[in-house]
């Protein structure tokens, strides 16, 4: 565990690097603010995707965290959300750390598959019959297809469908981890504990 405390402290000293010149940029922002030649939607615009390059490690991290004691194909999950995002192919994909998760499913199509990034793509490409349900997934295994989870009984955003519903369902009703890519907008995202975060993929050259 001595990688992990490494790479965790790694991590946070990047965070409060990025925070540090986002605080100093913002200061310069402020103290020129009267200025009638400042472009302020400018400023502002740099300040959006320095916090969307922070959101991208930040996520990327975190969910990486959660899953590598459970799985170790984190890379091919994250290759195969981002070409899913990409192409506005809905996914739901059930990744199972401690807790049984099958007493709490509709049990779909068997699989039994090794992971691969290509086939995750494959059955969630639209018209495959196994792509409307959720992926299950257990260590290195597809396990199965197609499973129908319980949606969450919580009041949510309405602007959820039911991949989101089903996702915050079941996290909320054990410790698995649910990646969700949205068919209408392509934005990915993850379920823990019942909480549906955002995700963006950091770029696979810097992982």
């Amino acid at each position: 565990m001595i990688y992990r405390t490494n790479e965790e402290a790694t991590f946070k000293t990047e965070m409060k690097t990025h925070l540090i010149q986002i605080e100093m940029d913002t200061n310069k922002i402020i103290e020129s603010i009267d200025q009638t030649d400042q472009c302020l939607l400018c400023e502002l615009e740099s300040l959006h995707d320095q916090f969307n390059a922070m959101h991208a490690e930040a996520s990327s991290f975190y969910l990486q965290s959660y899953m590598e004691e459970f799985t170790p194909a984190f890379a091919e999950f994250s290759i195969a959300i981002e070409q899913l995002s990409k192409q506005k192919h809905g996914a739901l994909i059930v990744i199972q750390r401690r807790d049984e998760v099958e007493n709490f499913i509709q049990k779909g199509t068997p699989l039994h598959a090794r992971i691969s990034a290509s086939l995750i793509e494959s059955i969630f490409y639209p018209g495959n019959p196994l792509h409307d349900g959720a992926l299950l997934v257990k260590e290195n295994t597809l396990v199965s297809a197609a499973n129908l989870l319980p949606l969450t009984s919580k009041k949510v955003n309405p602007s959820l469908g039911t991949r989101h519903r089903a996702a915050i369902g079941l996290s909320g009703m054990t410790d698995a981890l649910v990646l969700v890519v949205s068919e209408e907008t392509g934005k990915m995202s993850f379920a823990k504990e019942g909480v549906l975060y955002p995700l963006t993929v950091k770029d696979r050259s810097q992982m």
